[in-house]
Protein backbone atom coordinates (compact mmCIF):
# COMPACT_ATOMS: atom_id res chain seq x y z
CA UNK A 1 0.00 0.00 0.00
CA UNK A 2 2.88 2.58 0.87
CA UNK A 3 4.37 2.22 -2.87
CA UNK A 4 1.27 3.17 -4.22
CA UNK A 5 0.26 5.62 -1.87
CA UNK A 6 3.40 7.58 -2.74
CA UNK A 7 3.37 6.88 -6.52
CA UNK A 8 0.38 9.30 -6.27
CA UNK A 9 2.02 11.57 -4.38
CA UNK A 10 4.26 12.22 -7.04
CA UNK A 11 1.96 11.82 -9.44
CA UNK A 12 0.23 14.73 -7.55
CA UNK A 13 3.82 16.42 -7.52
CA UNK A 14 4.41 16.08 -11.35
CA UNK A 15 1.00 17.48 -12.27
CA UNK A 16 1.74 20.63 -9.70
CA UNK A 17 4.85 20.75 -11.29
CA UNK A 18 3.21 21.63 -14.77
CA UNK A 19 0.95 23.82 -13.51
CA UNK A 20 4.04 25.60 -11.43
CA UNK A 21 6.36 25.87 -14.98
CA UNK A 22 3.11 27.37 -16.97
CA UNK A 23 2.72 29.82 -14.39
CA UNK A 24 6.57 30.77 -13.64
CA UNK A 25 6.77 31.27 -17.53
CA UNK A 26 3.84 33.65 -18.21
CA UNK A 27 4.37 35.66 -15.07
CA UNK A 28 8.39 34.74 -13.22
CA UNK A 29 9.77 34.66 -16.57
CA UNK A 30 9.65 38.64 -17.62
CA UNK A 31 10.98 39.69 -14.32
CA UNK A 32 13.92 37.34 -14.84
CA UNK A 33 14.60 38.58 -17.97
CA UNK A 34 14.66 42.10 -17.25
CA UNK A 35 17.33 41.39 -14.15
CA UNK A 36 19.29 39.64 -16.83
CA UNK A 37 19.57 42.80 -19.24
CA UNK A 38 20.10 44.94 -15.63
CA UNK A 39 23.08 42.21 -14.59
CA UNK A 40 24.46 42.63 -18.30
CA UNK A 41 24.85 46.47 -18.05
CA UNK A 42 25.68 46.46 -14.58
CA UNK A 43 28.75 44.50 -15.32
CA UNK A 44 29.61 46.53 -18.11
CA UNK A 45 30.05 49.03 -16.30
CA UNK A 46 31.85 47.43 -13.49
CA UNK A 47 34.26 46.62 -15.90
CA UNK A 48 34.99 50.07 -17.13
CA UNK A 49 35.12 51.26 -13.62
CA UNK A 50 37.87 48.76 -12.82
CA UNK A 51 39.31 49.42 -16.12
CA UNK A 52 39.64 53.14 -15.35
CA UNK A 53 40.62 52.23 -11.78
CA UNK A 54 43.38 50.26 -12.91
CA UNK A 55 41.91 47.04 -10.85
CA UNK A 56 42.16 43.42 -12.78
CA UNK A 57 38.73 42.56 -14.42
CA UNK A 58 37.30 39.02 -14.13
CA UNK A 59 36.82 37.28 -17.59
CA UNK A 60 33.17 36.42 -17.99
CA UNK A 61 32.73 32.17 -17.59
CA UNK A 62 31.36 30.56 -20.43
CA UNK A 63 27.83 29.87 -20.94
CA UNK A 64 26.80 26.58 -20.60
CA UNK A 65 23.67 26.11 -21.46
CA UNK A 66 21.70 29.38 -23.88
CA UNK A 67 19.02 31.61 -22.39
CA UNK A 68 16.15 30.23 -24.65
CA UNK A 69 17.54 26.55 -22.63
CA UNK A 70 17.30 27.82 -19.30
CA UNK A 71 13.88 29.50 -19.67
CA UNK A 72 12.27 26.34 -21.42
CA UNK A 73 13.60 22.99 -20.69
CA UNK A 74 15.62 23.84 -17.76
CA UNK A 75 13.36 25.90 -15.62
CA UNK A 76 10.56 23.30 -16.95
CA UNK A 77 13.06 20.30 -15.39
CA UNK A 78 13.75 21.96 -11.99
CA UNK A 79 9.70 23.11 -11.42
CA UNK A 80 8.58 19.16 -12.30
CA UNK A 81 11.29 17.56 -10.03
CA UNK A 82 11.06 19.69 -7.22
CA UNK A 83 7.24 19.45 -7.58
CA UNK A 84 7.01 15.69 -8.38
CA UNK A 85 9.40 15.28 -4.98
CA UNK A 86 7.45 17.38 -2.78
CA UNK A 87 4.53 15.33 -3.59
CA UNK A 88 6.70 12.28 -2.98
CA UNK A 89 7.25 13.53 0.20
CA UNK A 90 3.60 14.55 1.35
CA UNK A 91 2.73 11.02 0.94
CA UNK A 92 5.66 9.73 2.78
CA UNK A 93 4.58 11.79 5.98
CA UNK A 94 1.08 10.50 4.98
CA UNK A 95 1.75 7.20 5.57
CA UNK A 96 3.91 8.17 8.70
CA UNK A 97 0.77 9.74 10.27
CA UNK A 98 -2.00 7.27 8.63
CA UNK A 99 -4.12 5.61 11.14
CA UNK A 100 -2.88 8.46 13.60
CA UNK A 101 -5.40 10.88 13.68
CA UNK A 102 -9.78 10.73 12.93
CA UNK A 103 -8.80 13.04 10.06
CA UNK A 104 -10.23 12.02 6.50
CA UNK A 105 -7.71 11.12 3.80
CA UNK A 106 -8.25 13.88 1.89
CA UNK A 107 -8.47 16.28 5.16
CA UNK A 108 -4.93 14.74 6.04
CA UNK A 109 -3.71 15.67 2.85
CA UNK A 110 -4.20 19.15 2.71
CA UNK A 111 -2.98 19.32 6.80
CA UNK A 112 0.42 17.68 5.49
CA UNK A 113 0.47 19.57 2.67
CA UNK A 114 -0.39 23.09 4.19
CA UNK A 115 2.93 22.17 6.80
CA UNK A 116 5.35 21.45 3.67
CA UNK A 117 4.34 24.79 2.33
CA UNK A 118 4.77 26.69 4.82
CA UNK A 119 7.79 24.81 6.53
CA UNK A 120 9.54 23.87 3.24
CA UNK A 121 9.13 27.78 1.26
CA UNK A 122 7.12 30.02 3.34
CA UNK A 123 8.89 30.85 6.75
CA UNK A 124 12.61 30.77 5.45
CA UNK A 125 10.75 33.04 2.48
CA UNK A 126 10.35 35.42 5.76
CA UNK A 127 14.12 35.27 6.11
CA UNK A 128 15.74 34.73 2.83
CA UNK A 129 13.29 35.65 0.18
CA UNK A 130 13.45 34.44 -3.42
CA UNK A 131 15.71 37.02 -5.57
CA UNK A 132 16.19 36.69 -9.47
CA UNK A 133 19.43 36.83 -11.15
CA UNK A 134 21.94 40.13 -10.90
CA UNK A 135 20.79 39.77 -7.16
CA UNK A 136 23.27 37.63 -5.44
CA UNK A 137 27.70 37.24 -5.52
CA UNK A 138 29.09 34.00 -6.68
CA UNK A 139 31.52 34.10 -3.65
CA UNK A 140 28.42 34.02 -1.44
CA UNK A 141 26.51 30.93 -2.99
CA UNK A 142 27.87 28.12 -0.41
CA UNK A 143 26.86 30.30 2.35
CA UNK A 144 23.48 31.15 1.09
CA UNK A 145 22.70 27.70 0.99
CA UNK A 146 24.02 26.85 4.45
CA UNK A 147 21.66 29.34 5.74
CA UNK A 148 18.84 28.58 3.64
CA UNK A 149 18.73 25.35 4.34
CA UNK A 150 19.30 25.62 8.43
CA UNK A 151 16.32 28.19 8.15
CA UNK A 152 14.01 25.11 6.22
CA UNK A 153 15.16 22.52 8.94
CA UNK A 154 14.49 24.84 11.87
CA UNK A 155 11.42 26.23 10.25
CA UNK A 156 10.12 22.40 9.90
CA UNK A 157 11.15 21.94 13.44
CA UNK A 158 9.58 24.20 14.96
CA UNK A 159 6.81 23.65 13.40
CA UNK A 160 6.20 20.27 14.70
CA UNK A 161 6.73 20.98 17.85
CA UNK A 162 4.18 23.42 17.48
CA UNK A 163 1.83 20.93 16.74
CA UNK A 164 2.69 18.56 19.75
CA UNK A 165 2.41 21.46 21.86
CA UNK A 166 -0.86 22.53 20.88
CA UNK A 167 -1.53 18.53 21.06
CA UNK A 168 -0.72 18.59 24.85
CA UNK A 169 -2.39 21.59 25.90
CA UNK A 170 -5.04 20.78 24.15
CA UNK A 171 -6.60 18.04 27.06
CA UNK A 172 -6.12 20.97 29.57
CA UNK A 173 -7.26 24.19 27.96
CA UNK A 174 -9.26 22.95 24.95
CA UNK A 175 -8.49 23.54 21.47
CA UNK A 176 -8.72 27.16 20.74
CA UNK A 177 -6.47 27.55 23.59
CA UNK A 178 -3.82 25.33 22.44
CA UNK A 179 -3.69 26.88 19.46
CA UNK A 180 -3.17 30.42 20.50
CA UNK A 181 -0.47 29.64 23.15
CA UNK A 182 1.11 27.20 20.95
CA UNK A 183 0.94 29.66 17.98
CA UNK A 184 2.35 32.21 20.54
CA UNK A 185 5.36 30.09 21.73
CA UNK A 186 6.27 29.40 17.90
CA UNK A 187 6.26 33.12 17.20
CA UNK A 188 8.34 33.79 19.79
CA UNK A 189 10.74 31.66 19.20
CA UNK A 190 10.88 31.95 15.08
CA UNK A 191 11.31 35.94 15.91
CA UNK A 192 14.43 34.56 17.93
CA UNK A 193 15.64 32.36 15.09
CA UNK A 194 15.43 34.85 12.33
CA UNK A 195 17.54 37.47 14.63
CA UNK A 196 19.83 35.19 15.61
CA UNK A 197 20.74 34.46 11.85
CA UNK A 198 22.30 36.73 9.61
CA UNK A 199 21.30 39.30 6.99
CA UNK A 200 23.51 38.34 3.57
CA UNK A 201 24.34 41.93 3.62
CA UNK A 202 26.16 41.23 6.67
CA UNK A 203 28.15 38.51 5.78
CA UNK A 204 32.21 38.91 6.15
CA UNK A 205 32.27 38.36 2.42
CA UNK A 206 29.56 41.04 1.44
CA UNK A 207 31.00 43.63 3.69
CA UNK A 208 34.62 43.57 2.27
CA UNK A 209 32.95 43.35 -0.95
CA UNK A 210 30.93 46.72 -0.42
CA UNK A 211 34.24 48.61 0.97
CA UNK A 212 36.41 47.49 -1.78
CA UNK A 213 34.36 48.90 -4.58
CA UNK A 214 32.93 51.97 -2.26
CA UNK A 215 28.93 50.72 -2.54
CA UNK A 216 26.91 51.32 0.31
CA UNK A 217 26.02 48.40 2.56
CA UNK A 218 22.98 47.13 2.82
CA UNK A 219 21.31 44.16 4.54
CA UNK A 220 20.69 42.11 1.40
CA UNK A 221 22.97 41.56 -1.12
CA UNK A 222 20.31 43.68 -4.08
CA UNK A 223 22.52 45.56 -5.48
CA UNK A 224 23.24 49.34 -5.01
CA UNK A 225 23.91 51.91 -7.05
CA UNK A 226 26.93 52.52 -7.92
CA UNK A 227 28.72 55.84 -7.58
CA UNK A 228 32.28 57.07 -9.12
CA UNK A 229 34.44 56.62 -6.17
CA UNK A 230 37.95 57.77 -7.84
CA UNK A 231 39.15 61.42 -7.10
CA UNK A 232 38.84 62.29 -10.77
CA UNK A 233 36.38 62.48 -13.39
CA UNK A 234 35.56 59.57 -15.45
CA UNK A 235 34.09 59.35 -19.67
CA UNK A 236 31.59 56.68 -19.91
CA UNK A 237 29.78 56.21 -22.95
CA UNK A 238 30.86 59.42 -23.92
CA UNK A 239 29.23 61.11 -20.33
CA UNK A 240 31.68 62.45 -17.62
CA UNK A 241 30.77 61.53 -14.62
CA UNK A 242 32.58 63.21 -11.93
CA UNK A 243 33.51 61.79 -8.03
CA UNK A 244 30.55 60.45 -6.14
CA UNK A 245 28.21 61.25 -8.60
CA UNK A 246 25.53 57.96 -9.79
CA UNK A 247 26.90 55.63 -12.73
CA UNK A 248 24.60 52.91 -12.57
CA UNK A 249 21.25 52.66 -10.76
CA UNK A 250 20.53 50.16 -8.45
CA UNK A 251 18.36 47.05 -9.11
CA UNK A 252 14.86 47.98 -9.95
CA UNK A 253 12.67 47.48 -6.51
CA UNK A 254 9.47 47.00 -8.96
CA UNK A 255 10.99 44.07 -10.52
CA UNK A 256 12.42 42.66 -7.15
CA UNK A 257 8.65 43.05 -5.50
CA UNK A 258 6.80 41.09 -8.57
CA UNK A 259 9.55 38.18 -8.73
CA UNK A 260 8.69 37.49 -5.11
CA UNK A 261 5.34 37.98 -5.12
CA UNK A 262 4.92 35.49 -7.91
CA UNK A 263 7.24 33.48 -6.45
CA UNK A 264 5.37 33.55 -3.42
CA UNK A 265 1.74 32.28 -5.70
CA UNK A 266 3.90 29.65 -7.59
CA UNK A 267 4.35 27.59 -4.69
CA UNK A 268 1.16 28.02 -3.25
CA UNK A 269 -0.31 26.78 -6.49
CA UNK A 270 2.06 24.13 -6.57
CA UNK A 271 1.37 23.25 -3.01
CA UNK A 272 -2.45 23.54 -3.15
CA UNK A 273 -2.14 21.33 -6.33
CA UNK A 274 -0.41 18.69 -4.61
CA UNK A 275 -2.88 18.68 -1.84
CA UNK A 276 -6.01 18.67 -4.32
CA UNK A 277 -4.69 15.95 -6.64
CA UNK A 278 -3.33 13.63 -3.58
CA UNK A 279 -6.49 14.14 -1.79
CA UNK A 280 -8.58 13.23 -4.51
CA UNK A 281 -6.34 9.88 -5.06
CA UNK A 282 -6.48 8.97 -1.65
CA UNK A 283 -10.26 9.56 -1.42
CA UNK A 284 -10.76 7.16 -4.59
CA UNK A 285 -7.85 4.81 -2.92
CA UNK A 286 -9.68 4.15 0.46
CA UNK A 287 -13.33 4.52 0.08
CA UNK A 288 -14.28 3.81 -3.59
CA UNK A 289 -16.20 5.77 -6.36
CA UNK A 290 -19.59 4.65 -5.94
CA UNK A 291 -20.17 3.54 -2.22
CA UNK A 292 -17.96 4.93 0.18
CA UNK A 293 -19.85 3.97 3.28
CA UNK A 294 -19.15 0.44 3.97
CA UNK A 295 -15.33 0.74 3.40
CA UNK A 296 -15.28 4.08 5.53
CA UNK A 297 -16.54 2.48 8.24
CA UNK A 298 -13.58 0.22 9.18
CA UNK A 299 -11.18 3.19 8.43
CA UNK A 300 -10.56 5.21 11.43
CA UNK A 301 -9.09 8.22 9.80
CA UNK A 302 -11.78 8.53 7.14
CA UNK A 303 -13.97 9.96 10.05
CA UNK A 304 -15.32 13.48 8.87
CA UNK A 305 -13.79 16.45 10.04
Amino acid sequence: MEIRLILRGALSGFVAGVLGFVFARIFAEPMIDKAIAYESGRDEILDKLNRAAGRPIAPDGPEIFSRSIQSTVGAASGIIAFATAMGALVAVAYVLLHGRFQVRPRNLAWLVAAFGFFGVYLLPFVKYPADPPAIGHTFTITTRGHLYLIMVAASLVLLGAAVYVARRLMRRFGLLTAVVLSAAGFLVVFGVLIGLLPSLGNLAANVAHANQFGFARAATETPQPITNILSTPLTIDGKTVGPGQLVYPGFDPDVLWKFRWYSIINQLLIWTTIALVFGALLERFFLGRRDPRPRAAAMPESLPV
